[in-house]
This record gives C-alpha cells, structure tokens and sequence, in this order.
C-alpha cells in the first residue's frame, strides 16, 4: 500500500529538521544543514530563506568549515535570539529558581528564592512559583522576545500529561495544579516535569553522542530519582512521570522511606539513609527533611579515613543501588549511567559495594564495561532540560507549522499584570 504525506506535513517535518540543526550545532551554514539532515540545497535554501523572513533565524556571519576554505565563504545561520523566550523554573526542597531563557538558549533573567516547602499551604506554594515567575519578567530586557512556553521542573511525581504534581517529598501536598495556576496568571502554556526527567534531557542535549538512545541518570540526593531515556525517547507512565527508582523495594519491610514505606533503595542510599545509619539511630527512625552539604562531606571523610558505621553506611547505599540498577538492566540491558547530585562526592566510597551487588544480578552480567558519569550538581541540569523542553515545543509546535507570531503581537502585557 503506498502511504502519501500532505504538502503540509513534509514542510513542517523539513522545517523542524532545519531549526533542530541549527539548534544542534549553534552556527552552522546551509550546507552543513543539508549534511545534517540529507535535504537537497534547493529546499534547505528555500526553508532558509522563509525562516529568516519570519525572524526566526537570522544570518550570522561566515562559517569557518573545510567548505568554505576551499570556496566562497559561507554564510552561518543562528537563532534570533528575539524570535521567542521561555521560562525554566526549579522547585526544590526549600529552593525555587524562576529562570528567562531567549529563543537561541541564552539566560537572560533570573530570580532565585528559599520558600519553606514543607510549611507552605497549597495556596502560599502555588503563589510562590508564580510570584517568582512574575519577578523574573519583570527583569526582562527590551526587545526579549515572547514567553511562548513554561516549563516546572519539581521534585517528585508529576503526572503524564506533565500538568499536576501528583506527590513530592518536599511538600505536604498533593495532586498541586501548578500548570493550570500558571496558565491563567500568564496565558501562556505551562508543562510541570519530573526534575530527574529533567536531567536526563539536558544530558542528551550536552552529549548526544554517549546519551543517545538508552541510558539512565541516577540523582544521588537527599532523595534518589532517575531519569530513563529508552530508544531515544524520555520514559513516561501511562498516568505518571515514571522512573520512580528510589522507590523500587531493595528489602522488603526494611528501612523507612520519606515516602512512608519500607525497603526502598532511597531508605538505604539517600542522603538521610546514610546519615541515620552512620549516626546509628536505626531503621525506624524519621528521615531527615533536610541535611546540608557539609554534613555529607564529614561523613565521607569519616568513612575514608578509618572503618566504621560511617564506611558501613556508603556501602550499604552503594550495595541498594547496585541492586536496583542490576534489576533495571535485566530489563533494558546495560546502558551508559550518569551519577548527578552531591552524593557523587562520596562516589569512591560507594562504588565498590555497587559493583559487587550489580555483579550479581542478572543485568550486571558485562558489569566491569559499565563506567559512570558524575555530576555534582543537579540544579543547572534540571534548568537546562526544562529550557531545553520548552524551546522544543516553540520549534515544533509553534515555528515548524509556521505559525510563529509577530513579537508586537504576542508579547503579553506582563507590566500591567505584574502592577
């Protein structure tokens, strides 16, 4: 049977190929885009052009390539920066960060807050991520151009359609509707996304050479999270926003998790597991909300310098992750794993436990080819994933059909709201 594609739809799809070459390799010229993507010169020069008119993309100059040393100069293609703006924001545990990125990926504001999450009512929580979302507009440059999309980046479980905060260890409350709240102060679409999620988008983008089509990114913090990308694609649930493998049972009936169970990975590998066992207050005790920096540091030296509860303690995280990753990999395969959080501070202390627990599993079967990527901190890389989700809905969904619109009339009025 032969399948036709309308008009439309191969114009859209080459379109989104052009704008995502030009995102991927920041400057490129038009024949490197044809290389790129195996659309012939004429169309590429065709797209270009109407891209341009729409100010969407602009000339940038000569492109110093192999090509162009041996002929005419070329000329690079870049994002306008003014084409569109998007809004990144990250809630933490007692940290908020509202963040305003321009159309080529650039900060151009930012507003940065410690609200008390754990207190806050439902009310007071929604009203600090939009009261932090109108300050940071309010610091927008001339000439920015149109917030076209929002992104939250939240710890804990959203749901699938990426609206709703179905539950987080940072706040009392659930089912929070922050996409909708979002939406009607500023009128502009909004997404809430998993923040491990999150790490996981901003990875691929950084290195799409090693994150490509399967690999994991596992968030060492006071909380365990990870990110899974599987065939290129982010790994969702069908109601959730998946990958919830701090909460995959390690012993079952074990140790109390913040999220109220027993066993789970997170109640031996978390920050708070560590700490409980290292201080050793036993398996039933509360976890701690929070724990600093320089608490977690202390520990690790304590376990390098002699043997103890605090040796003890790593190692039982580093056997709990070993175990969980081995289990995911019987599934999935080994894929390439990337290690984000402070809790990477203290790798080399947890690392041989996890190596001999994933060895024994069934995934851990090629365990000595595993190497892991470390990332100290995971803040910049959830603000980039969620930047980098929103600018791919403006380049999909708004610049690919052509439906980008004029600056003057998008702009919402933001001054008056925020007045």
């Amino acid at each position: 049977m032969i399948v036709g594609v309308r008009h439309d739809d191969l114009r859209r799809q080459n379109r989104a190929m052009v704008i995502a070459a030009v995102r991927r390799a920041g400057q490129p010229s038009r024949t490197e885009i044809a290389a790129a993507t195996a659309l012939s010169h004429s169309t590429i020069s065709t797209i270009s052009a109407s891209l341009i008119e729409e100010r969407i993309v602009i000339e940038a100059g000569g492109s110093e390539t192999a090509a162009s040393r041996r002929g005419r100069p070329q000329v690079a293609l870049g994002l306008n920066p003014g084409a569109a703006s998007v809004v990144a924001v990250v809630l933490s545990l007692n940290a908020l960060s509202a963040t305003l990125i321009d159309y080529a990926g650039r900060e151009i504001a930012k507003d940065v807050s410690r609200p008390s999450t754990l207190t806050l009512s439902r009310a007071e929580l929604v009203e600090a991520v939009v009261a932090a979302v109108r300050r940071v507009l309010a610091r927008a440059e001339a000439g920015a151009g149109p917030v076209l999309r929002m992104a939250l980046g939240i710890q804990g479980i959203t749901d699938s359609a990426a609206r709703t905060l179905l539950w987080s260890p940072i706040s009392p409350h659930s089912d929070v509707a922050f996409a909708d709240a979002l939406e009607a102060e500023f009128g502009v679409p909004a997404t809430v996304e998993n923040d491990c999620n999150m790490i996981a988008v901003a990875l691929k983008g950084r290195a799409p050479q090693r994150y490509r089509d399967n690999f994991v990114a596992v968030l060492l913090s006071n909380g365990i999270g990870m990110g899974l990308m599987l065939r290129g694609s982010l790994f969702s649930g069908s109601r959730s926003s998946g990958g919830e493998f701090g909460h995959m049972t390690h012993i079952p009936d074990g140790a109390l998790c913040r999220c109220g169970r027993r066993g789970c990975i997170e109640a031996y590998a978390g920050n708070y597991a560590i700490l409980r066992h290292a201080r050793g207050r036993g398996e039933d005790a509360p976890p701690a909300a929070d724990i600093d920096d320089a608490t977690m540091l202390e520990l690790a030296q304590a376990a390098r310098a002699r043997p103890g509860r605090e040796r003890e303690a790593f190692a039982r995280a580093g056997e709990a992750l070993g175990f969980g990753l081995g289990s995911l990999f019987a599934l999935i395969d080994p894929a390439p794993v990337a290690l984000v959080g402070h809790g990477t501070s203290a790798f080399d202390m947890i690392e041989p436990a996890m190596r001999a627990a994933l060895a024994r599993t069934a995934g851990g079967r090629r365990e000595a080819a595993l190497s892991f990527d470390l990332e100290a901190d995971e803040t910049p890389l959830i603000r980039e994933g969620c930047a980098r989700q929103a600018l791919g809905f403006v380049d999909h969904e708004i610049f690919a059909p052509g439906l980008a619109p004029a600056a003057e009339a998008a702009a919402p009025d933001y001054a008056s709201r925020i007045a």
